[in-house]
């Protein structure tokens, strides 16, 4: 069993286009012997932005904290604090903070795909 605060894992950061403000972890990964899924924590500083992107696994978030944004099918929706997601393979996505604290999510994906 791991039990962590997940600000304990030391972030990976990313603060240039395509993705501004970002800093991920890998709370629970591969080296902790998760062999279905990935837990990965993520942190949007103000105006930070994850890449537009699409790839061919599923994942699922939880908001955590904050105020964000979410595009999806062409058009931008509001999240905050408690709202889930559900972003099916090959979707085009992106999360952006549109507040003026961190915003933070918990995104599981699938084993396999690149924990980072």
């Amino acid at each position: 069993m791991k039990i962590m605060h997940y600000n304990e894992q030391e972030p990976v950061l990313f603060d240039s286009d395509p993705a501004k403000g970002v800093a991920g972890r890998v709370v629970i990964g591969k080296k902790d012997g998760a062999e279905n899924f990935c837990m990965r924590v993520f942190e949007l500083s103000e105006s930070g932005f994850s890449p537009r992107h699409s790839h061919e696994w599923e994942h699922e978030i939880f908001i955590h904290s904050g105020e964000g944004e979410v595009f999806n099918q062409g058009k931008w929706s509001k999240i905050s604090k408690g709202f889930v997601l559900f972003i099916p393979g090959n979707e085009e996505h992106q999360i952006k903070n549109a507040g003026k604290e961190p915003f933070v999510f918990a995104c599981l994906i699938p084993s396999g795909a690149p924990e980072l």
